[in-house]
């Protein structure tokens, strides 16, 4: 006896339910609704739409001001959309998103000399709309016999940079050889895989399915480029009807023997509607002869078929990622589908990455069309109830959540964690005021909860609960961990006349004035600003007190260290004036260090004052006298090297005058 096997991948692609959807939404908003052209090919769904007032446009001028024209999902060239303007019309773009990547890459930026060659139906619209936006030349090939015509007649030069794609729907196994052969005949060719991957899952299942059937039915429009081709793969394996009603299922001559000795497979085109592949169910049962059969047609297309009540938990494995949403299996015959702002939230989240073809999801069932086939579902939804008890729970546990700031409302943020928003006043946004709150945005930050109205199922969360517990953690583990002369690097908090302090990481501690620097300096400010980062060590501590003293001046810019390296008694160096007193002049040998040159050391000659003589910034020759490191204090004198010097001329030999 026959067993009936019902393909997996019948009926409605998400890029074919995705047009449908828009246009009944704009039906329902009210709008004056066209289409430019059969928005899919399947005439009872055309009709179906009449009857609900859609309209079909055969040209972009047939359009009016304030009318809205839907493009279907085949796309259109880039002139239709300008024609559409000009009539003033509201255009709203259904291109499967897979024809869009196809539009995409053939309007790229390419070589003078590159052609692109389009595989598909030259006559198909979808084909039609992608010439109307191709950058540089472009011819369509049927097969690789035509496509090999092509490159054998002498208008496609080698050298010529050559770019395929190929029409959504192009039969995969004919595609494989054009690009098999299009490798070995030309030089680099660029190759974009541009066949749907729901048409490639759709023709891979119909192949494999009639291997194994004695019969093959195939539920679509005879206009459908993609229900042809599937009629085309399943006759290569076995006898195959194409179908676009029930009625004609009725009127079909069937192989002998059909039911008894073999299994009857069962597809449809990515245009058919469920109802109509539920019609053909219930008429193929009808012509079932034997009861008994295990599993018949009826029941199988009707298990496929049950709808799923609002409010229930499906599981759902997904079968597709677009930009705008993820079409899933929930394991019945209707179309599952997520909606982008069904899935989450959280604007981090990239849906094409975070979102891949065969993860199994948790949904809740939102709204169910038992006559278009489609089931609506959301992951947010769901995700939201369970987070809700999550982020209650997390009040009475202290618990720490994580979350994405999404939005800054009235004096606060909005946090989004396990898919609940959470308020967060500004007062408990930081440690201090932040003035600036949308800095906060896409931020992702970790807080407390601290206060829940189960009711209305909010909550109020707290960042800077969070900050102060690891700001406490970090001074505990600061404290246990910190000793005399250990180096730090810290941030300058603040500046004030005596020194700046500095945070080593949630502690702070200060650096004196005198520490900042080896010269004189007369405010911190001379060496560090608010901000800096330095490096500091540990002078002294009081555990007891919590405080801190930092020095900063570092041993080896110590500048009585350089002068003890570079001079001693009796080095002659030049030095500046720099004050002067009633007893003598200081004068500086290095930045930092000053010497003392005594009034009595200023001249050979005796002088009432230093000013007799010197005036600051003047620069002159001394010798050093004295020098003590432990009391810091340097002795010169520019009498002693003018002593020397007069010695020095008078020693000298007095030459003969011979007259």
């Amino acid at each position: 006896m026959a067993s009936v096997t019902v393909a997996h991948s019948a009926g409605f692609c998400f890029g074919v339910k995705r047009a449908v959807d828009i246009v009944y939404q704009a039906i329902r908003e009210g709008k004056r609704v066209y289409t430019l052209g059969a928005i899919i090919h399947n005439a009872q769904m055309v009709d179906e739409l009449a009857r609900q007032g859609v309209r079909i446009l055969e040209r972009p001028e047939d359009a009016g001001p304030g009318d809205t024209v839907i493009i279907r999902s085949h796309g259109v060239g880039r002139d239709i959309y300008e024609r559409l303007r000009a009539q003033g019309a509201e255009i709203i773009d259904a291109t499967c998103p897979y024809v869009a990547k196809i539009h995409r890459i053939v309007s790229g930026p390419f070589e003078e000399d590159t052609t692109i060659l389009i595989a598909g139906d030259p006559k198909h619209p979808e084909v039609q709309g992608t010439l109307g936006h191709c950058s540089r030349p472009a011819a369509v090939f049927k097969n690789k016999d035509e496509m090999l015509k092509m490159l054998s007649n002498g208008k496609l030069s080698e050298k010529k940079h050559l770019v395929f794609v190929a029409q959504t729907t192009f039969n995969v196994l004919e595609w494989e050889k054009s690009v098999n052969s299009a490798k070995k005949q030309c030089t680099n060719p660029s190759i974009f895989d541009t066949i749907c991957s729901a048409t490639s899952e759709r023709q891979r299942e119909a192949a494999e399915l009639a291997e194994k059937s004695g019969l093959m039915v195939v539920v679509g429009d005879r206009h459908s480029s993609n229900t042809a081709k599937l009629k085309e793969i399943c006759a290569q394996h076995c006898p195959t009807l194409l179908v676009e009603t029930a009625a004609e299922l009725r009127q079909a001559v069937l192989p002998e023997g059909v039911f008894q000795s073999k299994s009857i497979g069962v597809t449809a085109g990515a245009s058919t509607p469920a109802r109509i592949i539920k019609e053909v169910q219930e008429t193929m049962s009808e012509l079932m002869t034997n009861s008994s059969q295990e599993e018949n047609f009826e029941e199988m297309l009707n298990q496929s078929a049950i709808t799923t009540y609002n409010g229930a938990v499906v599981k759902g494995t997904i079968l597709a990622v677009t930009p705008t949403e993820v079409q899933v299996d929930i394991g019945i015959k209707y179309t599952g589908y997520v909606p982008l702002q069904e899935l989450t939230d959280d604007p981090t989240v990239k849906i094409e990455e975070a979102y891949k073809p065969g993860d199994v999801l948790d949904l809740l069932v939102v709204r169910t069309n038992d006559v278009e086939g489609m089931v609506m579902l959301s992951k947010k939804r769901l995700d939201a109830a369970a987070g809700i008890r999550k982020v209650m729970e997390a009040k009475d546990t202290g618990e720490t959540l994580k979350g994405v700031v999404v939005e800054v409302v009235n004096k606060g943020i909005l946090a989004l964690t396990n898919s609940v928003r959470v308020f967060i006043p500004a007062s408990h946004v930081a440690l201090t005021r932040v003035e600036d709150l949308s800095v906060m945005l896409k931020q992702t930050v970790e807080f407390k909860i601290i206060e829940t109205n189960p009711e209305r199922k909010r909550a109020v969360g707290s960042i800077k609960a969070v900050l102060r517990e690891q700001r406490k953690a970090q001074e505990e583990q600061f404290w246990n961990e910190i000793e005399i002369d250990k180096h730090y690097t810290g941030v300058v908090k603040s500046i004030v006349s005596y020194g700046a302090f500095v945070d080593l990481g949630g502690v702070d501690g200060m650096v004196h004035i005198s520490e900042l620097s080896w010269n004189r300096i007369r405010h911190p400010s001379e060496v560090v600003k608010v901000g800096d980062t330095i490096e500091v060590y540990v002078k002294d501590l009081d555990r007891e007190a919590r405080k801190i003293s930092l020095g900063y001046k570092k041993t080896e810019d110590n500048p009585w260290e350089i002068l003890k390296n570079s001079y001693s008694v009796g080095s002659v160096v030049k030095v500046k004036i720099v004050s002067m007193t009633t007893f003598g002049a200081f004068a500086q040998i290095l930045p930092g260090v000053d010497g003392l040159i005594h009034i009595s050391q200023i001249s050979t000659q005796r002088i009432a004052k230093p000013q007799d003589v010197l005036n600051i910034g003047d620069e002159v020759d001394v010798k050093i006298t004295e020098l003590d490191f432990d009391k810091k204090r340097i002795s010169l004198s520019i009498r002693a090297l003018a002593e020397e010097a007069a010695a020095s001329q008078a020693d000298a030999p007095v030459e003969e005058v011979n007259e």
